[in-house]
């Protein structure tokens, strides 16, 4: 029957497992009950197998609280059980009067084991539990939640997110290559996962699992059938320039073999938890290094990415329009419509938002070169309030050192990229001599590597001169 304990983690993992029965919020006296159960856990008395029983009931009692219950569960741990300031000023002075004499080392250790609060001792004691990593990480989506719209429980998120980095060190990650033989529930989780271009049947995922085409995840031994991040790629003769092409299951296949390019078209994070763990730079270089062994004669690594707040970026700098559309550009539209008169440049953004314009070949040669021209200038010029790319794509694949390479127009005509972008995406090129180099640019100089095509166009307004606050271009 097993020892009490492991019943114990059995029934955990159920509740873990299906988080079932009645919820229930906290009134005063089950609050007591939680602080009660919380200054247990804290003080680390006993030893092993009553810190692990200690850590079991009390992931019991969250999970069988409501919202409002786990509200206050959370704002509790946050409120009562942060690191004692006397004890860290005691610390600290006495760590200021010991430097430079033989006593400062032991007087660093008392100031750090002053600064680690109870409540860090109470979270890292659910490792030891089997479900006990997936149950903070479920535990974070929820604190995030909160934390919306109470910023008290900001510090037990930046203390929790501080245990999560620690755990998921890409030294414990195991790099996976998941095909269509891999289980049928980890095949499942792909399908649910995807984040950038919906699969939306068994079929459409076999053929991203077929022969010219590889999946990788990075798995956490306590997570062993949970992709924590996964990315596919398509290997095939060209760079890509849209991803109908990538997508369509009648395509022929291609003699992997003989690619020449890798095409990341793919690249989801799976566990909201985990926000501000990032890892999605070394599955890459570990992607890269695998595909080149096994296929030597691969010399272009790049993606198909999207660009998902283009359109929004218009909507907040609407002068754009009448920076990068010019007077005959607006003419060749209306005549490419069939109109006397060229289209108003106001009704734009409602007409590219319609993918009807897309299949019209006459209209795609008059909106190319000035919807070339705004997403260059978005992707290259567009700052966040930190000097940062503003766009979220661009500043994952330029901060791990890749350059703007291409950009396309007509690429992703699906309901999606047309909201999200008017149907354009861009190429990011990873050039492994290049990489540190432009990493280094980047974070010292804000200079963002794109190529002539790119810059060039970046560099034009609506009449072909020069445009300002181009400095920041490479």
């Amino acid at each position: 029957m097993g020892s009490p304990l492991s019943r114990g983690l059995r029934k955990m993992r159920g509740l873990w497992r299906e988080k079932s029965g009645k919820e229930h919020s906290l009134d005063d006296r089950a609050l007591g009950k939680i602080r009660t159960q919380l200054r247990e856990c804290a003080s680390g008395i006993g030893g092993e197998v009553a810190a692990r029983q200690r850590a079991r009931r009390l992931g019991e009692s969250y999970l069988k609280l409501d919202r409002a219950g786990r509200h206050a569960f959370l704002r509790l741990i946050a409120t009562e059980f942060g690191p004692d300031p006397a004890r860290i000023e005691a610390a600290h002075t006495d760590y200021q009067k010991s430097l430079g004499a033989p006593s400062q080392w032991e007087a660093e250790a008392r100031l750090w084991s002053a600064l680690r609060s109870p409540r860090a001792r109470i979270l890292t004691q659910f490792n030891a539990l089997p479900q006990g990593v997936r149950f903070l990480i479920d535990l974070r989506v929820d604190l995030l939640h909160f934390l919306k719209d109470d910023t008290e429980l900001a510090s037990l998120d930046r203390e929790l997110e501080h245990i999560l980095r620690a755990w998921f060190d890409v030294g414990f990650l195991e790099l996976r290559r998941i095909t269509w033989q891999s289980s049928a529930s980890l095949l499942e989780k792909l399908m649910r996962y995807e984040a950038v271009h919906s699969i939306d049947s068994w079929s459409d995922l076999k053929n991203r699992l077929d022969s010219d085409r590889r999946c990788y995840g990075f798995f956490h031994p306590r997570m062993p059938d949970e992709p924590l991040i996964f990315v596919e790629v398509a290997l095939t003769g060209r760079l890509a320039g849209n991803v109908r092409d990538l997508l369509d299951e009648k395509a022929p296949l291609f003699d992997a073999h003989s690619a020449n390019s890798a095409i990341f078209y793919s690249i989801s994070n799976t566990q909201q938890g985990l926000r501000g763990v990032s890892f999605g730079h070394f599955l890459l270089k570990r992607v890269i290094e695998d595909l080149r062994r096994d296929f030597p004669r691969l010399k272009q690594f790049s993606t198909l990415s999207p660009l998902p707040a283009l359109r929004k970026w218009t909507e907040k700098t609407p002068e754009i329009w009448g920076d990068v559309f010019s007077a005959d550009d607006l003419a060749r539209i209306g005549k490419a419509l069939g109109r006397g008169a060229p289209i108003a440049r106001e009704a734009l953004p409602e007409f590219l938002w319609n993918a009807e314009w897309t299949e019209n070949e006459r209209l795609t040669r008059a909106l190319g070169a000035p919807l070339v021209r705004l997403a260059a200038r978005y992707l290259l010029l567009a700052r966040n309030d930190e000097g940062r790319p503003l766009d979220p794509v661009a500043r994952f694949h330029l901060g791990n050192g890749a350059r703007v390479e291409r950009l396309n127009v007509c690429a992703d005509t699906s309901e999606k990229g047309m909201r999200q972008s008017f149907g354009v995406m861009v190429n990011y090129l990873y050039d492994t001599e290049r990489i540190e180099e432009n990493v280094e640019n980047l974070l010292r100089e804000g200079r963002i590597a794109a190529s002539p095509a790119v810059r060039h166009a970046a560099r034009r307004g609506k009449s072909g001169e020069e445009v300002g606050g181009a400095a920041g271009i490479m």
